[in-house]
């Protein structure tokens, strides 16, 4: 079943930005900010948005301060939707510092972000079961301005945005599938297996994957990782989006032929999402058709109410 889907937004709407994981560029900050004004939006950003940890400088801030931020973020009733400034690193270290039982019950809201926010989109998914949104992130060069069309509509208008398709979308094998989509970025769910928050996906589950900067031997192993603790046992079909900077493409989709190719499940490559331009918003936790001889993504219903 596909989980809770928080409302869509509307002009006058108040959110806020944090950032949970690596240091946030104060311009692109700006810039990012300013976008979400210019969508008659009323932004709340985080104390501690541009601190820089004391000791370890691939982290924005202490890992209490980020956790706070957040916290602070979704529990004020006056906010409608959490936006996440970049990924990087940092998020799997201040999850476990939430306080999800307030997280509950400050009700549903809007969580966009992808990249290293995955581990907060499997820990939200999981505590509170909610819709989320796996979304270019407003202090990151890949906001641009195909990326901020598609993430507005998702967010203004989710009935406009129920097909997924990229510019240079293909399949593997026929037929469809049909389930609740999950995942996010490889390297962060091969991660995860062995926390709290790592249960495999259930039966039906359409797998939603990309990365950035993996060599294929990486891939391989994140994906023989997962394979190994049972995370495509139950996936009825596979959503791939970029793999920037994995090498050659022919190469990655050698990696994931080789390993994936006997689950006998339709699958989708290059879907136009995760770290490439004109990223679309893929809503984790809704559920979709996936249709390989239409290399299209369908949700059944609009990614939030």
């Amino acid at each position: 079943m596909s989980r809770t889907r928080p409302a869509h937004l509307r002009p006058g709407d108040t959110v806020a930005v944090v950032a949970p994981a690596g240091p946030v560029p104060e311009d692109l900050l700006a810039r990012g900010v300013g976008v979400l004004e210019s969508w008659g939006l009323t932004v709340r950003v985080g104390d501690h948005v541009l601190d820089r940890h004391p000791h370890l400088p691939y982290l924005a801030g202490r890992d209490a301060d980020r956790a706070a931020d957040f916290r602070d973020a979704w529990c004020d009733p006056d906010v409608a939707a959490v936006f996440c400034c970049r990924g990087g690193y940092g998020t799997h270290r201040m999850v476990d510092l939430l306080d999800w039982p307030a997280l509950a019950e400050a009700g549903p809201k809007v969580l966009a972000g992808s990249s290293d926010i995955t581990a907060l989109h499997t820990a939200v998914g999981q505590a509170l079961d909610l819709v989320t949104l796996f979304s270019p992130m407003i202090a990151t060069n890949a906001f641009d301005d195909d990326a901020q069309k598609h993430l507005h509509a998702t967010l203004f208008d989710p009935e406009s945005t129920t097909t997924l398709i990229g510019p240079a979308t293909t399949s593997s094998g026929h037929g469809t599938a049909k389930g609740v989509l999950l995942g996010g970025t490889l390297t962060l769910l091969a991660a995860e297996v062995g926390t709290l928050d790592a249960v495999p996906p259930a039966d039906g589950t359409i797998l939603v994957l990309e990365d950035v900067n993996e060599e294929p031997y990486r891939v391989d192993e994140q994906l023989t990782h997962l394979l190994r603790a049972g995370w495509f046992t139950g996936v009825s079909g596979i959503a791939l989006g970029s793999w920037t900077g994995c090498g050659p493409l022919e190469e990655v989709k050698a990696v994931v032929s080789d390993l994936l190719a006997s689950l006998g499940v339709p699958m989708l490559w290059e879907l136009g999402f995760g770290h490439c331009p004109g990223q679309l918003t893929v809503p984790l936790g809704a559920e979709a058709v996936l249709d390989a001889d239409d290399a299209t993504l369908t949700l059944t219903e609009p990614a939030l109410s």
